[in-house]
């Protein structure tokens, strides 16, 4: 059996009329940066994140770095965020000159240890950073205290976590600013890359209008330099068509997951599981945890299923961020993760007989690992 770690197609043969519909009325118009389909999409993804406004930009890494560029952060700036994550979220604050100051994560959720944060605040932290990883939130309750304790302002990377809630809270309505991504493989995903910035603050959202066009405004009248960070019609066309879905592709995932729980925990394997810490986990991921991580993964590929490590190397030790300093052993809980953590697949999609094979050949795994350790520790002793 194959079972793939994302199955798009699959998802689009399911939706093929509705986007094809979509994407030929952007044809029709030949109306293709902004405009209509991407104010329509705009308006539904705010009120899908219960945010008055929503911007519309050119990828989830744009929209980190227009909201830095927002608050007009740049040399001599702190931004607190945190090493394990993608490389957008310190990569937009390293674009402008700020500096990155890293809280290591909750081993238990992947998230930002919020209780580290205020000891890393001084006087030139401008923001923090929260990362929503895998389709859980952080504890943004205690990120929000400090934020507000120092007037800081809070950017939630919530590229993974559109739907997400934090006690009946969206991603992304909490903060000043929330980071959506709609690259294809997000569970709201576009045909390509796009991204959106939502907040409740009319007079960022307006800023943030600005700088999507270079800063203009009206047209060819610059008073801030902005980029050209423009969401266009197309991909608006196919995040609205497939927006009406997500709360059903949502329950699927969090079904695929409840269902590897049970499997795992029957199966009674030395395997670590995802922890549910907030209100509402919509599983971008469904990450396990094992020392030999490796071996898995090279296992499992040799059995037709498809896997990924989300992250192999935490942001501190990536060698274009050496020049701050930080050494291996600085984070200790996200090295840790970066060498064990493995993705399975957990799509929409995904059957329970497929989800079963998985789980039998994760577990001809391990056994295989412990007899092999019994064998080991037999020939020693």
């Amino acid at each position: 059996m194959n079972v793939p770690l994302l199955d798009l197609k699959a998802q689009y043969a399911t939706i093929k009329a509705d986007v094809d519909a979509a994407i030929a009325e952007v044809f029709e118009s030949q109306h293709f940066i902004l405009g209509p389909k991407v104010e329509q999409c705009e308006k539904a993804i705010a009120a899908y994140s219960a945010c008055s406004h929503a911007i519309g930009v050119s990828s989830g890494s744009d929209a980190l770095l227009a909201c830095l560029m927002a608050e007009n952060i740049g040399p001599g700036d702190e931004v607190i965020t945190t090493p394990y994550t993608f490389f957008a979220t310190v990569g937009a604050i390293s674009r402008l000159g700020a500096t990155a100051v890293f809280v290591d994560i909750d081993p238990a959720t992947y998230n930002i240890d919020a209780s580290q944060i205020a000891s890393k605040v001084t006087d030139k932290t401008r923001a923090i950073i929260p990362v929503h990883l895998y389709g859980q939130m952080a504890d943004m309750d205690a990120v929000m205290r400090v934020a507000n304790d120092r007037n800081l302002v809070v950017i939630e990377d919530a590229a993974q976590a559109i739907g997400a809630e934090y006690k009946g809270r969206r991603a992304g309505s909490i903060g000043h600013y929330g980071c959506l991504s709609f690259f294809p493989s997000k569970n709201l995903g576009a045909a390509g890359d796009a991204g959106m910035v939502v907040t409740n603050d009319a007079q960022r959202a307006e800023k943030l209008r600005c700088l999507r066009g270079h800063g203009a405004k009206p047209k060819y009248h610059h008073r801030i330099v902005g980029g050209n960070f423009r969401l266009d019609a197309i991909q608006a066309a196919v995040v609205s068509a497939k927006l009406p879905h997500l709360d059903d592709w949502t329950a699927a995932r969090q079904r695929n997951a409840k269902r590897y729980h049970r499997l795992f925990a029957e199966a009674g394997l030395p395997i670590g599981l995802p922890t549910v810490a907030a209100n509402r986990h919509i599983f971008n991921q469904y990450v396990v945890r094992l020392v030999a991580r490796d071996e898995l993964q090279a296992f499992l590929q040799k059995k037709g299923v498809g896997t990924e490590v989300y992250y192999p190397v935490p942001m501190h030790l990536q060698d274009c961020f050496a020049y701050l300093g930080y050494k291996a052993g600085a984070f200790p809980e996200s090295e840790r993760a970066a060498k064990e953590s493995l993705a399975l697949p957990v799509y929409p999609e995904l059957t329970e007989s497929e989800a079963q094979y998985v789980v039998d050949c994760v577990c001809e795994f391990l056994s295989k690992e412990t007899l092999s350790f019994a064998g080991a520790h037999g020939a020693s002793s």
